[in-house]
């Protein structure tokens, strides 16, 4: 297992310039159950993370602490160099969320919706924002209808408009491509490296889509009952494994089974 803990707060200092999200020593306790179970980890800026784990692994937990929602029993995080939750004023302005499972309000429309999310954020040239995003995300032909009358593939689009609306330095994803045919999940995956490579966003990615994350991320963590398993790059990983894709390795660390280069250390 590599854990990149270098800057992160209650480590040691270093060289190393301030990353996207820091993570030290991390626990959440809710009654007798440890959802987070000391964890550290460290996003670079600029670089796409996927944070992998099946239900009860600590994922939303862990995302809840890094944007400031919830407070962590031990440990701490920085994010963008700020520490979270005390100094979340500071920085969730150039931090956004996205989610296909969180709606918007369903009689407003997508223009109305996206008002609201850009007055929140304080955006400068407003409509032009939105008309750009419109046309980036293909939004047009239904960008005065009623959120709540949208197709699956249409809503998640409008979410990442959402998402998308203060030009966020980070932005958070959980399983942003869930219940989308083939052709509009690799749409939007396409836009979320588009706009990467033009913002030098960094991206925490929570997914149960491996092929998803194979394509797009520079570094993968496994959680397994709030503790992580493994931090690396995906081909690490797989080679580590002895395994062809990130499912099968997935599968691997779920059912408990050793690595097929030999036991786990």
């Amino acid at each position: 297992m590599t854990l990149d803990t270098a800057s992160s707060p209650g480590l040691p200092a270093s060289d190393t310039p301030a990353a996207a999200i820091e993570v030290a020593h991390l626990v959440k306790v809710y009654k007798t159950t440890r959802a987070v179970d000391d964890i550290s980890f460290r996003v670079a800026r600029g670089s796409i993370t996927g944070l992998l784990g099946g239900n009860g692994a600590g994922k939303t937990t862990t995302i809840a602490m890094i944007m400031g929602l919830v407070s962590p029993t031990a440990g701490h995080v920085r994010v963008l160099g700020h520490a979270m939750p005390e100094q979340r004023a500071d920085v969730l302005g150039r931090i956004n969320f996205e989610s296909p499972y969180v709606d918007m309000p369903s009689r407003l429309t997508v223009r109305q919706n996206l008002t609201v999310f850009g007055r929140l954020y304080a955006v400068p040239d407003l409509p032009g924002r939105i008309a750009e995003l419109a046309a980036d995300l293909d939004l047009g032909e239904f960008l005065d209808r009623a959120s709540g009358k949208l197709s699956a593939g249409q809503k998640t689009r409008v979410a990442l408009a959402k998402a998308l609306i203060n030009r966020p330095e980070l932005l958070l994803l959980d399983e942003p491509t869930a219940s989308l045919d083939p052709d509009t999940a690799d749409w939007i995956r396409g836009h979320l490296e588009t706009y990467r490579r033009q913002y030098g966003a960094s991206i925490l990615l929570a997914s149960h889509n491996m092929l998803e994350v194979e394509r797009l991320c520079d570094r993968v963590v496994i959680m397994k009952r709030g503790r992580i398993e493994d931090d690396d790059a995906p081909s690490a990983i797989l080679a580590r494994y002895n395994r062809a894709t990130l499912e099968e390795v997935f599968l691997d660390v779920a059912r408990g089974r050793a690595w097929q280069q030999g036991d786990l250390p």
